[in-house]
């Protein structure tokens, strides 16, 4: 075969392949149907999401839980998770999902993930921060009061965000949110009283994804 023959069966088939790819990607970009649904769901309003905080550093402790002012003694958020924060923000806003009312727990990793994905105005809360090292009834309190949140309507046109931990949330709903990832978020549909149902799960990484192929 000739030289520009040879080039000319090159070019052809580097360019079949990238039109190949260019048709894969296209097909991976596509929201599933399920997803898309959700999503449609959280715009339209009347949900409580429940976002434990992103990703911390596990070699950090809490070594001063009855003080919560004292920020330095708390596990605090990496590099990762306050990159995760803001992407979780930027992802609420791209996809036009409307966050009314914002509480957080006290602790700095919930306080600083809300400030970070763009929710300064967040009320902070004992009833939602993490009961280590209080009496058990206070624990019980906390446990109720965030069922009670869970429950609770938020304002027409909007969805309720929690930023919380996950023993709390295994102690209002059960073992079954035990696994309940950093930087991931659960989302309720509350029916008044003590009355509410999980209705999705979605993971941190599902948030980019879903921006990105809107």
């Amino acid at each position: 075969m000739k030289a520009p023959r040879r080039h000319a069966v090159a070019m052809l088939s580097a360019l079949l392949t990238a039109a190949l790819l260019a048709r894969t990607g296209d097909a991976q970009t596509t929201v599933p149907p399920k997803d898309k649904a959700l999503i449609f769901s959280l715009q339209k309003g009347g949900y409580v999401l429940f976002w434990r905080h992103p990703k911390t550093d596990p070699t950090q402790a809490d070594t001063d839980t009855l003080n919560l002012d004292n920020t330095k003694a708390q596990r605090q958020l990496t590099a990762e998770g306050r990159s995760q924060a803001k992407a979780t923000g930027e992802s609420m806003r791209a996809l036009s999902i409307p966050i009314g009312k914002v509480i957080s727990s006290k602790y700095s990793r919930a306080t600083e993930a809300a400030q970070l994905a763009g929710f300064a105005n967040a009320e902070l809360s004992l009833d939602v921060s993490e009961p280590q090292n209080v009496p058990p009834l206070e624990a019980r309190r906390r446990a109720t009061e965030l069922r009670k949140l869970l429950a609770t309507k938020p304002a027409a046109g909007t969805n309720t965000l929690i930023v919380g931990h996950r023993p709390n949330l295994q102690d209002a709903v059960g073992k079954e949110l035990a696994d309940v990832a950093e930087g991931e978020i659960v989302v309720f549909e509350p029916a008044g009283g003590l009355d509410f149902k999980p209705v999705a799960r979605i993971p941190f990484e599902s948030w980019a994804q879903w921006s990105a192929k809107k």
